[in-house]
């Protein structure tokens, strides 16, 4: 953003929960009965001090718990992104996954961006691994009408068959 001469920033908030059905899938987590399993963190991401993009990030509290990196945005990694938090607990992301998609905005959501409600918003459903080991899965929201996602493919990273 810092490019592009904009002031590029976020708001979090993170706390335990049990994972719904739908992230328990995502993140390989079976039925929990012990209380929270996982660390939600919703972000609202802005440029120049207007909301840009929501993400709800899900991570498993198994994998983080007792760590310096359990809190996402706190402690000495905050901030740091997934694949260099992991790394420093000896996990190695090796790939993502994405389902991009579009929709009409949530109410939740279009306050939250400042949107009108029927809006179309384009979503990303994407998921960190560590080999066949999912370790964090997100939910991105991104207002079209005002944004483009641009994506690159690192050509030696793709299998040859």
């Amino acid at each position: 953003m810092r490019a592009q001469g904009v002031n590029g920033g976020w708001q979090y908030s993170s706390r335990t929960e049990t994972a719904p059905p739908a992230v328990r899938q995502r993140l390989l987590l079976a039925e929990s009965d012990n209380g929270p399993d996982a660390i939600r963190t919703d972000y609202v991401f802005t440029a120049d001090d207007e909301p840009v993009m929501l993400s709800t990030s899900w991570e498993p509290f198994a994998l983080t718990k007792g760590t310096p990196i359990v809190l996402p945005e706190d402690g000495p990694y905050a901030g740091r992104g997934v694949v260099e938090r992991m790394m420093a607990i000896g996990i190695r992301i090796t790939h993502s996954a994405e389902a991009v998609s579009a929709r009409m905005v949530l109410t939740t959501e279009a306050t939250r961006l400042q949107m009108a409600p029927g809006s179309i918003v384009l979503t990303i459903e994407r998921t960190y691994w560590a080999d066949e080991q999912p370790v964090e899965t997100a939910d991105i929201v991104i207002p079209v009408d005002r944004y483009q996602v641009i994506y690159g493919t690192a050509i030696d990273e793709i299998p040859q068959t």
